[in-house]
């Protein structure tokens, strides 16, 4: 009796086992489950990689392998990916892009992920020379984009665009300018998007973002008001503070509504203390989970 009922045992098992791995060739239309929501822990891992490359300098080999790792992220999570390689004001600008959703609303959300050559803000005056980590300003940009390309579900009814830019950050520099990977983008575009929003330096431990002087109000309102349901009210201040020449401008020029999300409450910015040290996962969190309900509003 006992060895009968272990036969029938094992034969439920082989069952179910066949069953499951059978699931995709019997119900190819089933949906799988994709991860659920905004990881802020996963997010910080991704500001690590970036600074393990180095200081993602133009011309660096962390720069080229910055690129390759974005697009190689994006496609592992099912995006269409692309590069932008041109030549603007006189300098290679490497853009890459990610695209994926229905005919429609369209969103673009950028960052840029080149960091600063120069740590010409550092209270040492002998580090000015220096390069930057970047670990807020360019790698948290990037992660916050890479996680929400992770996590969105891919049957949104809008088309969402995610671009991360070259040269954002070398103005002031002899021969160069801000926002180039930015404007060249812009400048290329036949179709415009519904709206843009730009993040930059959001992964600060004590995060602040303010209402930006440029920024389009409406579009600012819609973010807020996500980020006060979810409780984050405390980051996302609904108050105006900083006017920012940054990569939204490009967007604004062309009369597409435009946002830019920065935190420039931010000591270590342009210097040699912009680590990783300086990043908060709540923070990227915050800002992840508040675009990620947005988009799907």
């Amino acid at each position: 009796m006992k060895r009968h009922i272990l036969i029938l045992f094992g034969a439920a098992i082989i069952l179910a086992i066949t069953l499951i791995l059978a699931y995709p060739f019997l119900f190819p239309n089933a949906k799988v489950n994709a991860p659920q929501g905004f990881d802020g822990e996963r997010a910080y891992r991704d500001v690590l990689t970036q600074l393990a490359f180095g200081p993602r300098l133009p011309g660096s080999a962390a720069h080229a392998q910055t690129v390759d790792w974005i697009q190689a992220e994006l496609e592992k999570a099912g995006w269409q990916t692309s590069l932008q390689e041109v030549t603007y004001a006189g300098h290679p600008v490497r853009n890459v892009i990610g695209t994926r959703g229905a005919e429609g609303p369209s969103v673009l959300l950028g960052a840029h992920f080149d960091s600063r050559q120069v740590a010409d803000q550092d209270p040492d005056i002998n580090s000015r020379t220096q390069p930057v980590d970047g670990a807020n300003d360019g790698a948290s940009g990037v992660a916050v984009l890479l996680e929400l390309a992770r996590t969105l579900p891919g049957d949104l009814p809008k088309q969402i665009t995610l671009v991360f830019f070259d040269m954002e950050d070398q103005g002031n520099l002899p021969g160069s300018d801000w926002i180039l990977g930015s404007s060249a983008y812009a400048e290329s575009l036949q179709t415009l998007p519904d709206k843009v929003v730009i993040v930059d330096m959001i992964g600060d431990a004590d995060l602040n973002i303010h209402y930006e002087r440029n920024s389009d109000a409406d579009l600012m309102a819609e973010i807020w008001s996500v980020a006060a349901e979810l409780g984050y009210s405390e980051q996302f201040i609904s108050e105006h503070k900083y006017s920012i020449y940054d990569d939204h401008f490009p967007f604004i020029k062309r009369g597409i509504p435009s946002a830019d999300l920065i935190d420039f409450d931010y000591p270590y910015w342009h210097t040699t203390g912009d680590t990783a040290d300086k990043v908060s996962a709540s923070s990227l969190r915050a800002v992840g989970d508040t675009l990620w309900h947005w988009l799907q509003r």
